[in-house]
């Protein structure tokens, strides 16, 4: 993974007539604008920054308040900081590459500036912030050279108009909750989980409140208007996630900076589009990276909870992956009992016979989960970590998913880190379950390839309300839970596992386009795949797990949403419906290179919801094309073979 940092001055930063205002921070395109503010008017006191947004010359301010401030076990920095300078402006600029994900070239460029306060005490608080072409980011840093100290409280919060349209899911620990619509009266006090999405009361900009590049240094946090309804504060863990293990404050290491605090702004197809959230996470730590393979994977435990525990479904579903030309079969809970005519090694050996690689479950363990599945605590030190992928490795192992991780104390996110090194210096991927949302690390470790945290189709085997759930659940997801990062949703399942769907197979097949995941996890029982018309069968066995570009079409949360992502030349189009009506999408083709035709293979639903109808046309960026959905329909389109006109 190859990046350059280059910096030169670059920046607009000036004061403006109002005296509680000290400076102004502009993205490179000048459409987002952070400005620092003083609550007393002067140079001491709190601090607060404000975020606008300039929509075609108007301009709206995204979040009007963001209080700064931190408690520290020895001193206070909140009440009464002192602004000391804005430091000298500087343009961040940075080309990475991504092995999966939205987009394989991402760039990370802002405009970035310091400002410096100090308490009473005279000790020195700095506030990073960037401003960029799709949002803000901020951390806090404490730049003195050595001292440990417990951050006792992070004052930071986002006062939000009531007015705002928001979309949030409330807080619990593996992230699996629906999400809510509130605005106005109806606006709930709760704990919230990240990422929260939120729809200005005129409708003139959209933004996404998140958080990255959390390290060994921090905890994670949520979001709680429990205090006061319009105001949304950074909150440490409860004491009681992980049974009670861990503390829930951090404890901090000087020199030591936060996490970046990050707001995407813009449209909704910004948000959508952005990259925000690995842009600002420090860059990958596994030199070697050629051994990490994106791709499709086949998974017996949503058609049969206990499948990895019978030999014969294990072997079903290498058949499967190997005849769908997918590189991975995961073997979920209970590889540890097989029986039904073999164990894990003949498993492993049939597997790989079949060209296919195995994946392996795992309990996280530890006293932080009661979860007693097996195998647990294999992972839970380094000694132990060395020496189970030393064996997996020797046993063509390529992956790991480990689960049941329940909080995100301090501890438990060193734990998630270390598992991530371990694994990268065995050329193991990982995914994590019962976990929090990323963070940003798919980045930093690139071998992490997909994480849960999320209410996924995992949940028709436990609940019958995600029968009725789940068409609108699915069209919010693209513009929250999978914007900040890869998502183990365990899409495309056209049989029933123990509550039936309600969605139709065109809204299926279109989960494995509008769904990004670097292992994607295709959950139906073989005889599910094998059943499907030729060309949706064939989108399947191409789809990619990694993408080049991603791109917004249309879509609204809780309704609709058309998501168009490109691999090479290839270009994959999935629309999902939430509606209880037949209705009518219009693809435009605008997004495609001028001065080249396309052929369109377009797979939507059929005269019911368990039909499929396909259509081949030729198509370039000047054509539309009308797509009939049924309720909470679908399709799912493929963009192949260009060819440049003779001009």
């Amino acid at each position: 993974m190859k990046f350059a940092i280059v910096s030169v001055l670059f920046f607009s930063l000036y004061a403006l007539p109002s005296f509680a205002q000290k400076a102004v921070v502009q993205s490179p395109d000048r459409r987002i604008s952070v400005a620092l503010f003083s609550e007393q008017n002067n140079d001491v006191g709190r601090w607060y920054i404000k975020a606008s947004y300039n929509n075609n010359g108007k301009i709206s301010d995204a979040i009007p308040h963001i209080d700064l401030g931190l408690l520290r076990s020895d001193q206070d920095f909140s009440k009464e900081l002192k602004f000391l300078k804005a430091g000298k402006p500087t343009f961040i600029h940075e080309q990475y590459t991504a092995l999966h994900g939205k987009r394989s070239v991402c760039t990370n460029s802002a405009n970035e500036v310091i400002f410096s306060f100090e308490n009473p005490s005279n000790t020195r608080l700095n506030v990073i912030v960037r401003a960029y072409n799709d949002g803000i980011a901020f951390r806090y840093e404490f730049p003195e050279k050595q001292g440990e100290f417990v951050v006792k409280d992070e004052l930071t919060a986002y006062s939000i108009p009531k007015e705002t349209t928001r979309w949030m899911e409330k807080w619990n620990t593996p992230n699996e909750e629906c999400y809510d619509s509130m605005s106005n009266n109806n606006v709930q006090e709760k704990e919230w989980s990240y990422p929260a999405l939120f729809r200005s009361k005129d409708n003139s900009c959209w933004f996404l409140l998140h958080e990255a590049d959390v390290n060994r240094n921090y905890c994670g946090t949520k979001l709680s208007n429990t205090a006061d309804g319009s105001t949304y504060k950074l909150t440490f863990p409860d004491p009681r996630d992980g049974r009670g293990q861990g503390a829930s404050q951090p404890t901090i290491t000087l020199p030591w900076q936060s996490p970046w605090r990050v707001i995407m702004i813009g449209t909704l197809a910004d948000i959508v589009a952005s990259t925000l959230v690995d842009d600002v996470s420090a860059p990958s730590v596994v030199k070697n990276t050629d051994w990490i393979k994106p791709g499709i994977a086949s998974w017996n435990y949503w058609s049969s909870n206990h499948g990895t525990k019978d030999y014969k479904i294990v072997c079903e579903f290498a058949d499967l992956a190997a005849e769908m030309g997918w590189p991975y079969t995961l073997l979920d809970w209970e590889w540890d009992s097989m029986s039904n005519g073999g164990h894990l090694e003949d498993a492993l050996q049939y597997i790989q016979s079949k060209g296919v690689k195995p994946l392996m479950w795992y309990n996280s363990g530890g006293p932080h989960t009661s979860v007693s599945s097996t195998p647990r605590d294999r992972l839970l030190t380094h000694e132990k970590r060395v020496e189970e992928f030393t064996r997996l490795k020797k046993l063509g192992v390529a992956g790991v998913k480990v689960d049941f991780f329940e909080s995100e104390k301090q501890d438990m996110i060193r734990y998630y880190l270390d598992i991530l090194e371990d694994a990268a210096q065995f050329e193991m991927m990982v995914y994590f379950h019962g976990c929090l949302v990323p963070r940003g690390w798919t980045r930093t470790y690139p071998n992490l390839m997909t994480s849960e945290a999320v209410r996924g189709a995992e949940w028709y085997n436990y609940d019958p309300v995600f029968t009725t759930a789940a068409p609108v659940h699915n069209t919010i997801l693209p513009f929250t839970r999978n914007v900040v990062g890869p998502m183990d949703y365990t899409p495309v399942t056209f049989t029933n596992s123990q509550n039936p769907h309600i969605t139709s197979y065109g809204h299926e097949l279109a989960l494995s386009i509008v769904f990004e995941s670097g292992i994607q996890h295709l959950a139906d029982r073989p005889e599910g795949y094998r059943q499907l018309p030729d060309a949706a069968k064939a989108l399947l066995k191409e789809i990619p797990a990694a993408w080049d570009d991603t791109r917004l079409l249309n879509g609204d949360p809780g309704n609709n949403v058309v998501i168009a992502r490109r691999r090479n030349n290839t270009w994959f189009i999935g629309g999902i419906s939430a509606a209880m009506y037949e209705r009518t999408e219009k693809i435009s083709f605008s997004f495609l290179p001028e001065g080249v035709k396309y052929k369109l293979t377009l797979i939507s639903d059929g005269k019911h919801d368990k039909a499929l109808t396909t259509q081949y046309l030729v198509v370039d960026r000047s054509s539309t094309v009308e797509v009939e959905m049924l309720r909470r329909g679908g399709f799912a389109a493929v963009l192949s073979d260009p060819v440049k006109l003779n001009k």
